[in-house]
């Protein structure tokens, strides 16, 4: 008697953040949750590329996964989630509560220091109640430390290491990247050692956060740190020292908001748009835009494009554009 074929797919929940600097994706095993998967990858200022990296990961996948639901976050939600066809958009507040909140039921404060951003969340009974967000500063995000690793030519990985073994962190401004950057000059200039100056720069940035982001937020435990910079242990470490409570950094802190992003998919009710992801490696994409002069808005609209066709529109405040029926 002959065995039944074995039926090879994978339904899955897949969730992504597309960020300034870079791009996230977490897959999640529809039946328990497991994730499966998960990518950390450079943007480089092409969403669509980075996106379609993400769909030729899946697509070369041995497993052959299907997509249930997928939903996406981030700076470039929008145009992700007109890439893959879904209707499940949400903000990295959302996301990152979610996140943490499955790691940490009893969690209180959320820190999310990313590429280019950092964001304070306050929760209350599993509930996000509060949050702030750095401002066009990009002092002690992810890019900020990148550049300060090169210029101490040391590897951003090995920046945590150095600031634990440090005995005398220098003295560094944190105000803003150029202070900061003057400071560090300065000490490498007279002699300062690079394991204090990385302490030091840990320590200021902590201390910006603090004083900046988390202004007049109360921190209460236990505290969540999540987003590429909770890998430098010594930043975690001044997070414990300055606020006085342990920090905790669950496994996937560098993909939290796409892991959120991908359980908010997984509870989404009702039929969902069918996944379109795949069609990004076999289709051609781009995206150009125009300043709309119709009102005093003036509003700057995306336009989507698939084989030099128009296919959609957004970021026009009255809908004008992106609200019109398909013709």
């Amino acid at each position: 008697m002959e065995s039944p074929p074995v039926n090879r797919t994978v339904p899955v929940h897949l969730g992504i953040d597309v960020g300034s600097v870079t791009t996230k994706m977490v897959l999640l095993a529809a039946d328990s949750g497991e994730v499966l998967d998960h990518v950390y990858l450079r943007t480089s200022g092409d969403p669509i590329r980075s996106i379609r990296r993400v769909m030729n990961r899946l697509a070369e996948d041995e497993r052959h996964f299907e997509v249930l639901a997928a939903a996406t976050t981030g700076s470039g939600r929008t145009l992700a989630a007109k890439l893959i066809g879904t209707d499940l958009v949400k903000n990295e507040i959302t996301t990152h509560t979610l996140a943490a909140l499955t790691i940490a039921p009893d969690v209180q404060t959320i820190i999310e220091i990313g590429g280019q951003d950092s964001k304070i969340i306050i929760v209350r009974e599993r509930m996000a109640i509060d949050f702030n967000m750095n401002t066009v500063c990009a002092a002690g995000t992810g890019s900020f430390l990148d550049q300060q690793a090169g210029r101490l030519g040391v590897k951003v990985e090995e920046m945590g290491d150095m600031a634990l073994a440090s005995q005398s962190p220098a003295s560094i401004s944190g105000r803003c990247t150029v202070f900061a950057e003057t400071d560090m000059i300065h000490k490498q200039q007279i002699g300062v050692g690079r394991n204090d100056i990385v302490a030091g720069l840990c320590q200021s940035l902590v201390r910006n956060y603090l004083a900046t982001v988390a202004r007049g937020k109360q921190i209460l435990a236990p505290v969540v740190f999540q987003g590429g910079v909770a890998a430098n242990q010594g930043i975690v470490k001044e997070f414990e020292k300055q606020t006085g409570h342990p920090v905790k950094v669950f496994p996937y802190y560098g993909v939290a908001g796409a892991y959120g992003a991908a359980i908010y998919a997984a509870k989404a009710r009702g039929e969902r748009p069918p996944f379109q992801g795949f069609e990004l490696l076999r289709r051609d994409f781009s995206v150009d835009s125009f300043t709309c002069r119709k009102c005093e808005e003036e509003c700057t609209v995306l336009r989507l494009y698939r084989e030099a066709k128009v296919i959609s529109f957004w970021n026009d405040r009255c809908g004008r554009y992106s609200e019109a029926p398909k013709k």
